[in-house]
């Protein structure tokens, strides 16, 4: 049932701070109705990372990826809204997941229940009577019942009753009776004849459709509209508020500009809780489902959205539409609005990563029908060029052409007499503006953030008195003198930035700007070049470019003067809560800025000549409490920087009471004194401090700590009672005295390279009653001090992960019985992750580590003399065990007595760069369970196991870089689970054993001996990609053929491709990604006429054909699914099919191929008029120009190794993720 309340519990759980704590990462995701694999893999991988992807949209590199990201982290994921049904999709969407992923999917489904979870579902109940009253009367009378209102007591008991227990019918409901009081209101919607209206006659809840019939009229419209936005589209409020006054919706009042109506409207729905705010961004809103079907339903056939390829029966009515862009976009998509010529709105959404790539036909044939056209976008479209009809569309009020190539705006553009809107966001390469734009006189919003590349404001910006967003001013060189022109922009509200002041020669020209009286303004940049001159009027001119006083945020950057002017820090600016100053290398003084009231976040950056932060900075009266609203103070770079005077002569004044968060970075001069009394810091953060000697002494509600590179800091954590999050890396002392004031609430320790701890350190290891995780490098004073019988596993019972660095006397993780010269790592009892790095003395682990149960992931980096791991010393629920570096280990499992079973549970094996390893196991088995093996770079390696055996439950097995290993396995059993196997440089790998029935993936390279591909590969029916490239000695495919389900065939092997085309492609009926190279075949047209293509392909990559001079129309005729079509390094080349044979194409790509480059140049060649259509084009040439023929083929083989590589995983030639055994998967239904 929708509208109960499953996004709102998993949002609880989502922000509990008790998750926070427990899992290192978190993602939420809305899935919808829409099930989009690849699209969910890249939101949970923007989750879980800061860092972008360069995947694209292959769901196989994508998932690689994530699971990289995931290793030994532990995530609550959220699938919000789920519907889709398909097992075999679930079971690929969650395979990059193991065991430390908890999931929580909410679905109104009951089979997607079923069929997701691995534990009971939780079906949420309807709510109480009561409790609907309760949020009926909160969200309308604002109160918790009706008690301040008895005369409605009845009516809210009656109309709760009627919500059925829907907590988004009673908020509905509440929002429409807010600050409703009058009986007869109440009265009017409890007897409305909506609520006997049927449910599904309407389709939509009674409850709802009565809250939007009672919208007035003018808000109704604006809601209607909002129909056109997908379901879980999250928006801005200017975003919603900027289309409706593009479409006229907003009610012309004399006394309000249309852009505070839009918001009042905006608010208004907010209150009624038509939108709500994201859970993933509080600065934005969605709509629910239901409300959005709403939408639809008052809108009725004016809106319409096209999402993928869906048939649409469009009414001609319509006059307000998005479409759902995907990636590429052929003219197809756009079939629905031919014959829409009263079209209004045109708006591409959910813009895709990437560029979004559409035919060049939707502009030249459906542009011109759009005369009446109010609203258009091509936002983020691959467009290196301004179309000139937009000229034509005189009725255009709101223009996007954000995220695009476009270089020049044609004066064309100038004749939009009624442009409102014009955005410009992220254009990196547009340097400049039509000359006629100050025609533009209607134009209140332009925006270009991000568009670097401008040099200069269109002439006459000056005549657009009606802007009200302008980003970006930049002053030209032009003497600085375009500057004055923004005296007549009066109307200038919210952000400016005012770039390139430089160039102002005159600092009357920026005081005749005035920007003193542009009082709508709140947040200001004003910026000099890095390489400023004439710093001489620095000064001059920021003293004439004086702020509003109602300014929020200001930020000066690149600023060249000695000081500050006098209004800088005026107490007088009561609103100003945000100040950044960064890379001010003449100051001398930093500004007295502390009487600032509202003062709450300053930044200092780069001011490298400054000495001393003291009196001025505070402000000229000490008697006053300075800085009495700031929260966050961050001093960066300042590297002149010596002494911080707190000036704190007086007890009676305090500075910084409510400071919250302290950042001190990069200020190697400094010594000290830092303020002693912070009594609200939550926050301290110093690093590159090295000659600070010591920290505040009075830091009472210190949460996180972080100390780094800082070599003559003495730490002392006595005084510290609320620390929870501690993290010293390189300073010169860490003192504690006793548990009792350090330790109690600490949750998470990172230690290294700390010269010194002052003795009792037991008593603070002691006081470690909530860490969790503990971080120590090259601390062995600190590792000493637990070598005592009850050490760590009493007095560090509640680390669950812990990881230690380059301690040098460490010789086993275990304690052992005997007295040792060198240390023994005794670790607490409840570990569940330990990590042992560059530990050089390491031999062993110790028999204790079995008795360990709880410790689950095992990793051994960078300790050489560690030889062998004995079976039965590892632990027994270890799963994943990660070695690396250990360059002397020969035996991974130094098996005793074939205890195979001491690690039964073991899933996860990666070992990488052991050049000694001769085997995995010496005289056992590997351990029963194991499903995942990676092995890369152990260059002795030659066999597995000694007996020729994997377990019978492997899936996955990936080997690189393993140049003596001969096989993989003597044999593999019938009952084999192998799913996924990739060989690559491994020169001594012979031959491969018949292959397991549930192969799906396998994969070949640089493998020079490997003579033959097993006989019987023909009968694996599970197998859907096949990768083979550079194997020499593979000279034939196996005469029985491929096997039948094959997706998808990349045979880089030259010696084979003549045998391949014999089997017959064309048997292959699933196949959908071929690529094929043609160095030993002697064709001039492909496909040649005994080579059929499978009609079922979508991606066809070519490369290498020494002689191919033409690609044949009647090999193409049949590919009515052909999306992607790359041709490599053909240098003959010349021409191709008709163009109907290209229908279907989304990509061409064309690379080292110079004949047919000239023949499809764009408008010139004689190709061309085949391809124009198609939505992305890329033609490039690689090699360097005038190659001789016979050098460019001797090219190919070598050239195609690492591009076919890099292709594989782009064409979504990536092994199989494993799927967990057990994940932790929880439904909300």
């Amino acid at each position: 049932m929708g509208g109960i309340g499953k996004t709102t519990l998993a949002q609880l759980v989502y922000n509990d701070s008790r998750v926070d704590n427990r899992f290192d990462l978190k993602a939420w995701v809305c899935v919808s109705e829409d099930f989009k694999m690849e699209e969910i893999t890249k939101s949970i991988l923007r989750s879980v990372s800061s860092e972008s992807s360069n995947a694209g949209d292959y769901l196989n590199k994508l998932q690689t990826e994530l699971k990289k990201k995931l290793v030994e982290k532990k995530l609550p994921l959220i699938l919000e809204d789920f519907w889709h049904q398909n097992y075999d999709d679930w079971s690929r969407l969650i395979s990059p997941f193991g065991v430390g992923t908890t999931t929580v999917v909410t679905t109104r489904d009951k089979t997607v229940s079923s069929m997701v979870g691995t534990i009971p579902d939780y079906k949420l109940p309807t709510l109480s009577d009561d409790d609907c009253i309760s949020i009926l009367t909160q969200h309308a009378l604002g109160a918790k019942d009706f008690s301040g209102h008895p005369n409605l007591g009845e009516f809210v008991v009656q109309i709760a009753k009627r919500c059925k227990g829907l907590p988004l019918a009673a908020k509905t409901i509440g929002g429409l009776l807010r600050n409703k009081v009058d009986i007869g209101k109440w009265e009017e919607i409890l007897k409305s004849e909506i609520w006997n209206l049927p449910e599904e006659r309407s389709n939509i809840f009674p409850a709802l459709r009565l809250s939007s019939h009672h919208l007035p009229a003018d808000l109704k419209r604006c809601f209607a509209y909002c129909a056109i936005l997908p379901k879980d589209y999250e928006f801005t409020e200017e975003e919603i508020v900027l289309l409706w006054m593009a479409e006229g919706f907003l009610r012309v009042e004399a006394t309000k500009q249309n852009e505070d109506l839009g918001h009042e409207y905006f608010q208004e729905l907010v209150q009624r809780s038509f939108f709500e705010i994201s859970n993933k961004d509080e600065s934005r809103y969605m709509m629910h489902d239901l409300i959005n079907d709403l939408a639809q339903s008052v809108a009725k056939d004016i809106c319409f959205r096209v999402e993928d390829d869906k048939a649409l029966n469009v009414s001609s009515h319509a006059r307000h539409s998005s479409y759902i862009g995907g990636r590429k976009d052929r003219i197809k998509k756009f079939q629905v609005f031919y014959g829409k010529k009263g079209l209004r709105t045109f708006l591409p959404l959910k813009m895709p990563e990437g560029w979004r790539y559409i035919s060049n036909q939707v502009l030249s044939e459906l542009l011109p029908e759009f005369k009446y056209l109010r609203v258009f976008s091509l936002q983020g479209c691959y467009l290196t060029e301004f179309p000139n009809i937009i000229g034509d569309l005189v009725h255009l009020r709101y223009l996007n052409f954000s995220y695009t190539q476009i270089k020049t705006l044609p004066n064309s553009m100038c004749k939009l007499y009624n442009l409102e809107t014009l955005l410009l966001r992220g254009c990196s390469r547009l340097e400049e503006f039509p000359s006629e734009m100050r025609f533009l006189i209607n134009l209140r919003h332009l925006d270009i953030r991000g568009s670097d590349s401008i040099k200069m404001m269109p002439m006459g910006i000056g005549e657009l008195t009606n802007l009200q967003t302008l980003t970006n001013f930049v002053v030209s060189q032009d003497n600085g003198r375009q500057i004055r022109e923004m005296e007549n922009l009066s109307n200038l509200k919210g952000g400016l930035v005012i770039s390139e002041l430089q160039n102002v020669v005159k600092a009357q020209d920026a005081w005749v700007a005035g920007l003193c009286y542009k009082s709508n303004l709140r947040d200001l940049a004003l910026e000099w070049s890095y390489n400023f001159t004439g710093e001489e009027i620095h000064k001059d001119v920021l003293d004439s470019l004086q702020p509003p006083k109602m300014l929020e945020r200001l930020t000066i950057e690149c600023y060249g003067g000695e000081t500050f002017p006098n209004w800088f820090g005026d107490p007088s600016f009561e609103k100003l809560s945000i100040l950044d100053l960064c890379y001010c290398p003449n100051c001398t003084l930093l500004p007295a800025v502390g009487r600032l009231p509202s003062l709450k976040s300053l930044l200092i950056q780069r001011m490298s000549k400054v000495k001393n932060v003291g009196a001025n900075f505070f402000g000229k009266d000490l008697s006053i409490n300075a800085f009495p609203s700031l929260e966050r103070l961050r001093f960066q770079d300042l590297p002149e920087s010596e002494e911080w005077d707190p000036c704190e002569v007086d007890e009676n004044v305090r500075s910084f009471q409510h400071l919250h968060e302290l950042i001190i970075s990069n200020c190697p001069k400094l010594l000290g004194s830092l303020p002693n009394r912070l009594p609200s810091l939550k926050k301290l953060k110093i690093n590159l401090c090295q000659q600070l000697r010591s920290l505040p002494g009075c830091l009472p509600s210190l949460e996180e700590l972080v100390i780094q590179e800082c070599e003559q800091l003495v730490v002392s954590l006595s005084s510290l009672p609320k620390l929870s999050d501690l993290e010293i890396n390189g300073c010169q002392e860490v003192a504690s005295t006793s548990c009792a004031n350090s330790g109690s609430f600490i949750e998470r320790v990172s230690l290294s390279d700390i010269s010194k701890f002052t003795s009792p350190m037991e008593g603070m290891m002691l006081g470690l009653t909530k860490a969790e995780r503990l971080y120590i490098r090259g601390c062995e004073e600190l590792i000493s001090s637990w070598q005592n019988q009850e050490g760590p596993s009493t007095h560090l019972r509640p680390i669950r992960f812990l990881e230690i660095h380059n301690c040098s006397r460490l010789v086993s993780i275990g304690a052992e019985d005997e007295k040792e010269e060198y240390m023994q790592l005794g670790i607490p009892c409840h570990i569940e992750h330990l990590s042992i790095h560059c530990c050089e003395r390491l031999e062993r682990l110790a028999e204790s580590l079995h008795s360990y149960r709880s410790l689950t992931v095992l990793r051994i980096e960078g300790c050489p003399r560690l030889i062998s791991i004995s079976n039965g010393n590892l632990p027994p629920n270890v799963r994943r065990l990660t070695i690396k570096e250990c360059e002397n280990l020969q035996y991974l499992l130094d098996g005793v007595n074939n205890n195979i079973n001491s690690t039964p549970l073991l899933k996860h094996l990666v070992i990488e760069n052991c050049k000694s390893l001769i085997s995995l196991s010496s005289r056992a088995e590997l351990p029963i369970r194991l499903q995942h093996v990676d092995i890369y770079g152990c260059e002795k390696l030659t066999s597995l196991s000694s007996n020729g055996k994997l377990p019978v439950g492997l899936k996955y097995l990936d080997i690189r870089r393993c140049r003596a290993l001969e096989s993989i396995a003597q044999e593999i059993e019938e009952n084999c689970s192998l799913e996924s196997i990739i060989i690559c440089s491994c020169d001594n790998l012979r031959s491969l054993p018949r292959e397991s029935n549930k192969l799906r993936y396998l994969s070949l390279s640089r493998c020079e001996k490997l003579h033959a591909l097993p006989n019987c590969i023909h009968n694996i029916v599970s197998m859907r990609e096949l990768f083979i490239f550079d194997c020499p000695s593979v000279t034939s495919f196996p005469e029985e053929g491929f096997p039948a389900n094959l997706t998808s065939v990349t045979m880089w092997q030259p010696n084979i491709c003549k045998s391949v085309i014999e089997c017959g492609l064309h048997k292959l009926t699933c196949l959908k990604h071929l690529s094929i190279n043609g160095a030993s075949l002697d064709v001039v047209s492909f496909p040649c006429e005994e080579m059929l293509l499978p009609r079922t392909l979508t991606s066809l990559t070519i490369f290498g054909f020494p002689n191919l001079e033409t690609l044949s129309s009647k090999g193409f005729q049949n590919l009515k699914f052909l999306e992607s079509l790359e041709i490599r390094s053909c240098p003959g080349i010349k021409f191709l099919p008709e163009k109907e044979m290209f229908d279907s194409l989304l990509q061409l790509d064309i690379v080292d191929c110079p004949l047919l480059r000239e023949r499809c140049k764009e408008d010139e060649g004689q190709e061309w008029p085949q391809i124009a259509h198609i939505p992305c084009i890329l033609i490039a040439n690689l090699l360097p120009e005038g190659t001789p023929r016979n050098q460019n083929h001797s090219r190919i083989v070598s050239e195609a190794s690492e591009w076919c590589l890099h292709r594989s995983t782009q064409s979504g030639l990536q092994k199989q993720m494993e799927r967990p055994e057990k994940e932790e998967c929880c439904l909300l239904s």
